[in-house]
């Protein structure tokens, strides 16, 4: 691919998505945009990138952007974060809000749903010492594909192999031919929604708890910046931030401080909240 077609996705990636490509990912333009030039009868991704460049086309250009952005993850992907959810977060939270009320999650980048169905999993095992205590789990993506997907609930054996204990995936899956189909209990708490993270949260209203894991990478600085500025205020006072293992907000915002001794947990700079996790 020349210089000016690589500019060109660059480009049209951060603008519509927010996701910056290096030069070093570059590998991924076969294995990604192969079956999209072959499905659009064009020869090459070479190709591709040249139509593009010249049509205009938004369709093509959302089919590119979301084979660009697709991610992958895994049930209980990277586990301490969800080992801190159900030692620290859920105690607190069932400490401080009204019996009988909804902690309200937000699942941002969530892919084809292993994470919020990871979450609700904890939330129905833990149900017993959460007076009450319901979840309300809002799972978003800017990918139509992976958002149909966890909206089916539908895995492979190898989806449902990869970091899921096994007492739990008796517990919450059965067989359907080849798949493994979850709860249809654990889907009535989750709403799935299409949402890219460049875009206005207020229409969200506000969470207990956000996950915005592994997604932050893909983005510059000043995006980063943004994006976490607009996620405190989408925050309760005395809510919770998961982050990646290899995204910080050190030099980006003051907007949170990270729980001391708890890696990928953050709360609202100046809030009591530490208090109760540290």
């Amino acid at each position: 691919m020349n210089t000016q077609d690589f500019t060109f996705l660059v480009n049209m990636l951060k603008k519509t998505s927010g996701h910056v490509l290096a030069e070093d990912k570059g590998y991924l333009l076969d294995s990604r945009l192969g079956p999209i030039a072959r499905k659009e009868n064009y020869d090459s991704v070479d190709a591709l990138i040249k139509a593009m460049r010249t049509k205009n086309d938004d369709r093509l250009n959302a089919i590119v952007t979301e084979a660009m952005t697709t991610n992958e993850t895994f049930f209980f992907r990277d586990r301490t974060p969800f080992d801190l959810f159900k030692s620290d977060v859920i105690p607190h939270l069932t400490a401080n809000r009204p019996a009988g009320s909804k902690i309200k999650i937000w699942c941002a980048a969530a892919s084809s749903g292993q994470e919020p169905y990871s979450l609700a999993m904890i939330m129905r095992e833990e149900a017993a010492r959460m007076k009450g205590l319901q979840s309300s789990i809002l799972a978003t993506d800017i990918s139509d594909k992976v958002l149909e997907k966890a909206k089916t609930g539908l895995y492979s054996q190898f989806e449902v192999q990869r970091g899921l204990p096994v007492q739990l995936m008796v517990k919450y899956f059965e067989k359907a031919n080849d798949l493994w189909r979850i709860d249809p209990r654990l889907q009535q708490h989750i709403t799935f929604r299409k949402f890219n993270l460049l875009e206005n949260f207020r229409g969200l209203g506000q969470f207990d708890v956000v996950f915005c894991r592994n997604v932050l990478i893909y983005f510059d600085q000043a995006t980063k910046t943004d994006i976490l500025n607009r996620l405190a205020q989408s925050i309760a006072p005395d809510g919770f931030l998961f982050l990646g293992a290899a995204e910080t907000v050190m030099g980006l915002s003051d907007a949170f401080v990270p729980v001391p001794g708890k890696r990928g947990l953050y709360i609202r700079k100046g809030q009591a909240a530490a208090a109760q996790v540290a």
